[in-house]
């Protein structure tokens, strides 16, 4: 069997197999790319309401932190309180954070849950799992390399490498160049 049938052979195949990983490394990089704009691993929520003042005298018990817990509505479990000063009062729940001015009854709500779905692409993506998916990933790495390499000799004549095709390598290797250029 001639070279050229192995080298498309192996470009076919290899890139069925790497369609999935290159997908999840695709979608997670343009969000890990975009962290200045957003938490590409957790939705946070943050909501402003009002309640009736308390009094910063009054010393906050559990029963106080519960009345403030019920006139927000909130119904995710109790963790711990505390006064980070005397005019406020920080309650924790399961899954968010309630400051509370005393003074004023300003509540300021930050809710933090899982984004389903990219934060598990992410966990893959920046190798959190280390261990065997290094190794997984790296062979991915080659992988990509070898697709390519293989794809360069996929397509013969005046569109493939001799061709165009050449222009499409060159530019391929000039604009992260550039890019060095510009920015490092």
């Amino acid at each position: 069997m001639k070279w050229r049938k192995w080298n498309n052979i192996i470009h076919r195949d290899l890139g069925y197999l790497c369609v999935g990983l290159t997908i999840v490394y695709a979608v997670s990089g343009i969000a890990v790319n975009h962290v200045q704009d957003w938490n590409p691993n957790y939705i946070v929520e943050n909501k402003k309401t009002q309640i009736e003042p308390i009094s910063e005298n009054k010393p906050v018990t559990i029963a106080t932190v519960a009345e403030i817990l019920n006139k927000l509505g909130e119904k995710r479990p109790y963790k711990s309180h505390f006064r980070p000063d005397p005019e406020t009062l920080q309650i924790f729940v399961e899954g968010s954070t309630i400051s509370v001015n005393l003074t004023t009854g300003e509540v300021s709500q930050e809710s933090v849950r899982n984004r389903p779905v990219l934060r598990e692409m992410n966990f893959l993506h920046l190798n959190h799992p280390k261990k065997l998916w290094t190794y997984f990933s790296d062979l991915y790495a080659v992988s990509l390399a070898l697709l390519a390499i293989t794809g360069v000799f996929v397509i013969r004549g005046r569109k493939g490498i001799k061709g165009r095709g050449k222009w499409w390598v060159a530019a391929g290797v000039v604009l992260p160049v550039l890019f060095l250029w510009l920015y490092f």
